[in-house]
């Protein structure tokens, strides 16, 4: 592809969570390198567009999907006059295909049949081809197949900038090897036990290992990481709640290693090359595991949802989520520890 192209304008509709736009933005920066002089559009939430505001050539349009109709009136005046080449409707959920009526585009690129519940399927006018792989990155890089670009191994461009790298450089309490643990998800669900993180903390610890506590300003996350905190005797460097979103990516990219549940700075890190030591039980990592890391995650959902379902994982859907509400107790310290040790061998730690 080169500039002699006529310039596309194209809408990518991806509005939620932190995690999938950071898979999105690397099959978005793909489409970037096949059409550098394209115009391409972001509809996403607010956080998330602070996210995205360190991606370079991007016009963002936030919508807050708690805003209801008045948010999607709103959102249709703004982009009224607005005619889009190309839009990708990159998220399956109902709100989503709402605001996708708001964007006029001659093409509507959407999930194949497998991957558009909530009848996403009704809201496009061309499918992407079916991926051969569960994983959510594997989805959204069909959408740069769609557009008869040659696909490519993910990776990100992000613009961290001097003075967030000054800033994360000064949040880590010495110096020495960095490991950061973010205890907390949006669901909490998907947390590990107190007992365990501090088990992994401990050890990180004893190992020579600087340990510090990451997570939002939200009241859940802040709680748990001064508890972890506290069951360390205040050994930690506790973070959490203290850094802005490009602040927290800095910090991560200036980590050795994140320990982490299935959340939003598990697929940051990966988009900075920071190993990742993943923590599932509720969800198949081979679909929202770390991309480049899902060799490093500490899993319990097979063994977990072939007890439940009572069939072998291979012959169930790749979304079967577990639902046992202490499945994440399952994980053990010990094989905790044996990942770390297997990924400090790994990456010479």
């Amino acid at each position: 592809m080169t500039s002699t192209q006529p310039a596309l304008k194209i809408c990518i509709l991806r509005l939620s969570a932190i995690g999938d736009v950071c898979n999105a933005l690397a099959a978005v920066q793909q489409l970037q390198s096949a059409y550098p002089e394209a115009e391409i559009t972001w509809i996403c939430g607010k956080a998330e567009a602070q996210l995205l505001a360190l991606a370079p050539r991007l016009k963002l349009i936030t919508y807050d999907k708690r805003s209801g109709l008045k948010g999607l009136l709103a959102l249709k005046r703004q982009l009224a006059g607005q005619h889009f080449d190309v839009l990708w409707h990159m998220q399956a959920a109902l709100r989503a295909s709402m605001v996708s009526c708001c964007i006029k585009a001659k093409r509507r690129i959407g999930f194949d049949r497998e991957r558009a519940k909530d009848g996403q399927w009704l809201f496009s006018n061309e499918k992407i081809t079916k991926a051969n792989s569960a994983h959510v990155l594997d989805g959204f890089l069909q959408f740069v197949a769609q557009m008869g670009i040659k696909t490519q191994a993910p990776s990100w461009k992000i613009n961290l900038s001097q003075g967030d790298q000054a800033a994360a450089s000064q949040y880590f309490a010495a110096p020495g090897k960095q490991v950061l643990i973010c205890p907390a998800a949006s669901k909490a669900y998907k947390n590990w036990t107190l007992e365990g993180y501090a088990g992994i903390a401990q050890y990180a610890l004893s190992q020579g290992y600087q340990v510090s506590l990451i997570g939002s300003p939200a009241a859940q996350e802040m709680a748990l990481s001064e508890q972890l905190n506290a069951a360390c005797d205040g050994k930690l460097n506790n973070l959490c709640g203290k850094t802005s979103l490009a602040q927290l990516w800095a910090l991560i990219s200036q980590a050795d290693l994140l320990i982490s549940p299935d959340t939003g700075p598990a697929h940051m890190a990966v988009a900075v090359n920071t190993p990742v030591l993943g923590l599932y039980a509720h969800h198949n990592p081979q679909r929202t595991g770390p991309y480049h890391y899902r060799d490093y995650v500490v899993s319990v959902w097979q063994s977990l949802i072939e007890q439940e379902q009572g069939k072998p994982a291979e012959q169930l859907s790749w979304r079967s989520r577990v639902k046992d509400p202490q499945a994440m107790q399952k994980i053990t310290l010990d094989a905790v520890i044996a990942m770390f040790e297997t990924i400090k061998k790994e990456q010479q730690l």
